[in-house]
């Protein structure tokens, strides 16, 4: 069979398709992580958590100052509900709550990474870069 050279040895012929396009394919697994960091708070904050280990709330407002608190919330909720940020809730009054990455999420930093790389040396041409 004629495979293209990926890790997972993506096959290009007509009958190996399933594997590439079928709902356990290639593209079904590239699109769910798409997905979960399409939002636009999304990357700021995997990008913050990545670059210091713990933030509360308040550090994530002061570091991203164009962010509600509403909005962060929504993706702080999205982003644990995804499992790739943990919230440590300290049980104290006032509400102290830290948030930080989860093994999942340190999975995901290299692939940001390499995709930022891929974007300085590829894309710095582009209409949208």
């Amino acid at each position: 069979m004629n495979e293209s050279i990926t890790h997972f040895k993506v096959p290009i012929e007509d009958e190996g398709s399933k594997q590439c396009l079928g709902p356990e394919g290639s593209v079904a697994y590239v699109t769910k992580v798409l997905k979960i960091i399409s939002g636009r708070w999304t990357l700021p904050i995997l990008f913050r958590l990545f670059a210091v280990s713990n933030l509360r709330p308040s550090q994530f407002l002061k570091s991203i100052p164009e962010i509600s608190h509403k909005v962060l919330t929504e993706h702080l909720r999205k982003l644990e509900k995804d499992g790739l940020i943990s919230r440590n809730d300290f049980g104290e009054k006032p509400l102290r709550v830290e948030y930080g990455l989860t093994a999942s999420g340190r999975d995901l930093m290299p692939v940001l990474i390499s995709m930022r790389e891929f974007s300085r040396h590829h894309l710095e041409k582009s209409v949208d870069g």
